[in-house]
């Protein structure tokens, strides 16, 4: 006979989801203590001499020459003899490089020039669970690794990408410490580059993001109420743009991970985007949801171009992300996809992969753990799919730019 449970004596819903948060924000600061000793912050490993020349475009020799000369940053020496370089020696190595002229200068350092504008790419997707954190993050980091001066915004109140970065939002954020704080409405708005940090990642910033950034979706409506009729001043699309144009000198790229939600923080970010990426996870329901997100934000976009925005987007690709090329009704979607959108669908699908999940465990991504922590050819294959992603839109990128790849 089941026992009867008196209502009354049950504690409210808030406070028990309020102590469950609780709970799981303690437990998620312990693991972080634990992952990342001693001072529970994340740091970048460093990278062998073979893969620092590949990153440079060099050979191990030349770089051992180098090293020998004394020319440029010289290594850390580990154990055997290894010679051990830091993300910072391997940018101080092209500059170094890049100093010396000739043809290859800018292959060294790809920095944008003069007449190149900032590319801001902006992830999107209207349903969760489609690889658009995975995707921004990792390109971010990408971008980085090749040398290219990166900025990466998490607009997404959940933060996954801030948690990739290390960040425990809760605990680490206070107020006006998201992009919320440069484009808020009131006298508290601060300059972007106030709140800009520094990352692991030589040459790679982040805007981090938490719930303060809900606060956007619920002041707009309030600040439109407020505006005079027919004033086309301080418009809400205008503010992210205004805010990234602040600082746009000290980057060649600035990569924006999206809310999985079509509201006034996704429009802003399409109107201060110059490229677009739609990540696509090839399901059913996933496409038929996607459509359903096009439809909508052609609706929303026109209202937005209607009023003054400007939507210049040098490209827009669909990104199929989670792929197993061994799922047959995968594979037919993907086939769909491209028939439908042809060169508009990336070539490279961003495979679904245990060592991308695995590396997530420890808040990581797989541009940060070592191949020796993983079965290789596992993290050979997935390392391959996120470089040919990453090699695509990179790609994109340089044709903006009027470069050739």
């Amino acid at each position: 006979m089941a026992l009867a449970i008196d209502s009354t004596t049950r504690e409210p819903a808030d406070r028990q989801i309020a102590a469950d948060a609780e709970l799981l924000s303690a437990q998620l600061a312990a693991l972080r203590d634990r992952l990342f000793p001693p001072t529970a912050q994340k740091t970048l490993r460093p990278f062998t001499s073979g893969e620092a020349a590949r990153l440079i475009g060099v050979s191990d020799g030349y770089l051992r020459q180098l090293s020998i000369s004394g020319d440029g940053p010289m290594p850390e020496i580990g154990a055997g003899g290894r010679r051990l370089y830091t993300l910072a020696d391997i940018n101080a190595l092209r500059r170094y490089l890049a100093s010396q002229g000739g043809a290859k200068a800018r292959q060294y350092l790809k920095w944008r020039q003069p007449g190149e504008h900032l590319q801001v790419v902006a992830i999107t997707n209207f349903k969760g669970g489609s690889g658009k954190t995975t995707t921004s993050t990792h390109l971010a980091q990408y971008l980085a690794l090749q040398g290219y001066r990166t900025l990466a915004i998490d607009l997404d109140p959940q933060a996954s990408m801030s948690a990739l970065f290390g960040y425990q939002p809760e605990l680490d954020l206070t107020g006006n410490d998201t992009l919320y704080g440069a484009i808020r409405y009131d006298e508290e708005r601060v300059p972007l580059a106030q709140i800009i940090r520094k990352t692991y990642f030589d040459g790679l910033d982040l805007v981090p993001g938490n719930l303060e950034l809900q606060e956007f979706e619920h002041t707009t409506p309030q600040h439109l109420a407020r505006r005079p009729d027919g004033s086309t001043d301080d418009l809400f699309f205008t503010r992210v743009q205004q805010a990234i144009a602040s600082v746009e000198e000290n980057y060649d790229v600035v990569v924006i991970d999206c809310p999985p939600q079509l509201g006034y923080l996704t429009l802003s970010a399409l109107c201060a985007a110059t490229a677009v990426i739609v990540t696509v996870h090839p399901q059913m329901l996933d496409v038929a949801s996607m459509s359903q997100f096009l439809f909508m934000t052609s609706d929303l976009l026109a209202v937005v171009r209607e009023a003054g925005g400007t939507l210049n987007f040098d490209f827009l690709r669909y990104l199929i992300t989670r792929y197993e090329p061994n799922d047959g009704p995968q594979a037919q979607i993907a086939g769909f996809l491209r028939t439908q959108f042809g060169d508009r669908v990336l070539i490279s699908p961003m495979l679904k992969s245990t060592a991308i999940s695995d590396a997530g465990l420890s808040k990581q991504t797989l541009y940060e753990v070592g191949r020796e922590n993983f079965n290789r050819a596992t993290y050979d294959r997935a390392f391959e799919s996120l470089n040919a992603v990453n090699g695509e839109i990179e790609a994109l990128l340089l044709q903006s730019w009027g470069r050739t790849p």
